[in-house]
């Protein structure tokens, strides 16, 4: 599996776990000069953007691991642009999503890490 098919398949199951959750998909992939947000969805009066993150049995370390401070400082900066662009729901939040292939076919770990300050 390529970095990029890895880097879909976390997209889907996040997208399919949100889903699940009663969350609604507003938009995956949103891009302005300065970067992407992976998810946005919404529920209620809270909308969520998503930074997801895959790691492959070969990958060093955790996918966790690879979420940055500057990285999430990129997403608070989006957030609040997407807000301005669309009719922005009372609440926000921020939450990643990590996906790591276990080695040797073992399965998945797939975690939500909720309302990342």
């Amino acid at each position: 599996m390529t970095a990029d098919e890895l880097g879909r398949l976390g997209e889907d199951l996040a997208a399919a776990f949100y889903r699940v959750h009663g969350y609604r998909t507003r938009a995956r992939r949103w891009r302005r000069a300065h970067g992407e947000i992976d998810l946005i969805v919404e529920r209620g009066d809270v909308t969520v953007f998503v930074e997801i993150k895959a790691r492959g049995p070969g990958s060093y370390g955790r996918a966790c691991e690879a979420v940055t401070p500057r990285q999430l400082a990129r997403l608070r900066t989006l957030a609040a642009r997407w807000s301005r662009e669309h009719a922005p729901r009372p609440r926000r939040r921020l939450d990643v999503v990590t996906l790591d292939v276990l080695p040797e076919g073992r399965g998945l770990v797939l975690r939500q890490i909720r309302d990342v300050r």
